[in-house]
């Protein structure tokens, strides 16, 4: 599994499509520390694409606050800054309830299988027996199938671009918190409640879990 859903076998991606998923998964999920300068070179040889593709995500990445280019100085990704939550959380408390809601009124059969598949799977996950990136590459998922499923591309793109840095929070504070578990469980009752067509309750569902997670981060600073 990938951080990105939009990345699936046989999908017909260019160098640089690859190149940009790539190098977002080694952001978000930290592989690439928050301020460490990006050698486009070296990411070039460790994916075995050319620079140029490369050039191109990092500009990308750019416009989704990943990475940030100086004159003279060169890329490097962005920090990790706790007080960016307050901003990230008062897009994603109204547009991840849309979502949720849009799923769950609209998902089709695939959708709805694919849903019906992950809350089995979550219902018999122990999540402290993973690593830690196994955790977040789950939470990344499960964000990304509800997106998928609210069948608004404009939409999914946006909460993609906010879940990724909100990720990026996650795992920076995932070691010292104590109910991590608990947080990714929360999955489990809102995609029952898009499986079983029931928008107002996918609805609150969502705002809680993005309520709740904006409160645990704050609790750990």
């Amino acid at each position: 599994m990938t951080a990105a859903s939009e990345e699936q076998p046989g999908n017909n991606l260019s160098m640089a499509e690859k190149a940009y998923l790539a190098i977002r998964d080694r952001l978000i999920m930290l592989d690439i520390p928050p301020m460490t300068a990006i050698d486009d070179a070296a990411l070039a040889r460790s994916l075995e694409i050319g620079r140029t593709p490369v050039r191109e995500a990092l500009k990308r990445l750019e416009i989704d606050r990943l990475v940030v280019s100086y004159p003279r100085r060169g890329t490097f990704a962005t920090a990790v800054d706790i007080t960016d939550l307050a901003y990230i959380s008062d897009l994603r408390v109204h547009l991840e309830p849309l979502a949720a809601r849009r799923a769950a009124e609209i998902a089709g059969e695939a959708d709805l299988e694919e849903i019906g598949g992950l809350v089995d799977q979550l219902d018999g996950m122990d999540f402290r027996s993973m690593a830690r990136d196994e955790v977040m590459r789950w939470d990344l998922h499960v964000h990304r199938t509800i997106y998928h499923a609210s069948g608004n591309p404009h939409l999914e793109d946006t909460l993609i671009r906010y879940d990724n840095l909100a990720t990026r929070i996650f795992c920076v504070f995932l070691d010292r918190m104590q109910d991590f578990d608990s947080h990714v469980m929360e999955h489990s009752a809102l995609l029952r409640a898009i499986g079983s067509r029931k928008p107002d309750k996918a609805e609150q569902l969502a705002r809680e879990h993005v309520l709740n997670f904006d409160k645990a981060m704050r609790s750990l600073v």
